[in-house]
C-alpha cells in the first residue's frame, strides 16, 4: 500500500482559516454529546466553543488517510443531506468523479448493496435507452408511467450511478443527521470520515472532524479541503 508521508497541513487549514467559517460554533451546552466533551473549549451564553487546535489535530489525520486513498485511487461516497449541504455535496462529488448522496440516504446502500444495485443498474439501462432514442419501442402509456418511475429513482441514485461495490470510506456531514449511513458503514467495515459537531456521537466514527455541520462556510471549507487532500493524493502518484 502506498503512503503519503507528508503530514503538513496547507495553510488553508489553519486555525484561523476555521475560525474564519466559524467551524468553532457548536450547539447549546444541553445537547452535547459526552463523546465530544474534550474537544469542547469554553460554554459562552449557553452555546460551546469547539477548541479548533484540537480540531486541527483531527483534521491532519482525515488528510492523511484521504491523500493515501487518493494515491490509490479508492472511492469516496460523499454524503450530505441536509439543505445546507445538498449542493456542496454534488459539485465536490462531482469534481473528483465520485459517487454522492445528498436527497436522502436509502437504507440498505451498504448493507444491502446487491439490491441498490440492481436499482442503479435499471436507472442506467434507462437513461442510455433515453439517450438513444430506445424507447419509441415502448407505447405512449408505458413511457409515461417508466418515466415517473425512473424520476424517481434519478431522485435517489442519480449520485449512485457507477458505483459498482460498497465504497472505500465514506465522507458524512453531520454524523447525527446521517445516523443510517454511519451505522451501516460501521457494520459494513467502510471507514468514516466525518464532519460532526458537539451533539454528535463520535464513538464509531473513525475519523471525526469536530466542527460546526450546519454553517455553508464550514461545510464548504472542510469539504473542499477533503477533495484537495485527494487530488494531492492523486497527484503523488503522476508524480
Amino acid at each position: 500500500m502506498q503512503k503519503v508521508e507528508n503530514r503538513n497541513i496547507d495553510s488553508a487549514t489553519s486555525v484561523e482559516k476555521m475560525f474564519e467559517v466559524g467551524a468553532h460554533y457548536g450547539y447549546g451546552k444541553s445537547r452535547r454529546h459526552p463523546s465530544v466533551s474534550s474537544y469542547i473549549y469554553a460554554t459562552k451564553n449557553n452555546g460551546d466553543i469547539i477548541d479548533l487546535e484540537k480540531t486541527s489535530v483531527l483534521l491532519e489525520d482525515a488528510l492523511l488517510f484521504i491523500k493515501n486513498l487518493g494515491a490509490q485511487n479508492k472511492i469516496i461516497l460523499f454524503v450530505g443531506t441536509k439543505p445546507e449541504a445538498r449542493e456542496i455535496i454534488k459539485n465536490t462529488a462531482l469534481s473528483l468523479n465520485m459517487p454522492y448522496v445528498n436527497i436522502r440516504w436509502i437504507g440498505g446502500t451498504l448493507s444491502n448493496f446487491t439490491e441498490i444495485k440492481k436499482r442503479i443498474a435499471e436507472l442506467e439501462k434507462y437513461n442510455k435507452e433515453n439517450a438513444e432514442g430506445s424507447l419509441e419501442k415502448y407505447t405512449k402509456k408505458e413511457r409515461v408511467v417508466l418515466a415517473k418511475k425512473m424520476e424517481k429513482l434519478s431522485k435517489y441514485y442519480s449520485g449512485l450511478i457507477g458505483l459498482k461495490k460498497n465504497p472505500d470510506v465514506l465522507f458524512i456531514i453531520d454524523s447525527k443527521a446521517e445516523h443510517i449511513a454511519a451505522t451501516e458503514a460501521y457494520k459494513s467495515k467502510v471507514p468514516v470520515v466525518s464532519l460532526s459537531n458537539s451533539d454528535s456521537n463520535i464513538k464509531n466514527i473513525d475519523y471525526p472532524i469536530i466542527a460546526n455541520d450546519s454553517g455553508i462556510p464550514s461545510i464548504k471549507f472542510f469539504t473542499t479541503t477533503i477533495a484537495n487532500a485527494y487530488k494531492e493524493g492523486q497527484m503523488s502518484i503522476k508524480n
